[in-house]
């Protein structure tokens, strides 16, 4: 895992994330069923699948399209990286963008509610599991179509 903020591409250390709701850490990938059991269990996640994207992937550019943009779900959108690489752009508590690059075995959880983006590398290469508490959570809502329904 590589994050830092965007704006001074100075390092967040994993406390800061944490202190943003953001959870980190890195799994044995040899072994990774227990640790995502436990991490199952004290968040209440109830459904697991593996995802993979591509450059052979049918209408990847679409797919890709959809999370590009600045939004949120409401829940917790939750990655552990079995190869590949990927980027998630996420807004601190103050506003500014912090990114994180994560790479084979790290494990990501982006807090529902929390304005995000993530991109695939040069490569358009990652599998991951993904971590549900159910899966109605998981439509994009963005940040640019909340701010005009407010207004």
């Amino acid at each position: 895992m590589k994050a830092y903020w965007l704006d001074s591409m100075e390092t967040v250390s994993v406390e800061q994330l944490k202190k943003e709701g953001v959870m980190y850490e890195k799994l044995d990938l040899g072994n990774y069923q227990p640790a995502l059991e436990q991490i199952k269990k004290a968040n209440g996640y109830v459904a697991q699948d593996i995802v993979e994207l591509t450059p052979q992937t049918p209408n990847l550019d679409t797919i890709l399209a959809k999370f590009d943009k600045e939004h949120l779900h409401t829940d917790d959108e939750v990655r552990f990286v079995l190869d590949g690489s990927g980027i998630f752009d996420i807004r601190s508590k103050s506003d500014k963008w912090m990114r994180v690059e994560v790479f084979r075995s790290d494990y990501i959880s982006v807090p529902a509610n929390k304005h995000h983006r993530f991109y695939v590398m040069e490569d358009k290469f990652i599998r991951c599991v993904r971590l549900f508490k159910d899966n109605t959570g998981w439509t994009p809502i963005y940040r640019e179509s909340r701010e005009k329904a407010v207004v």
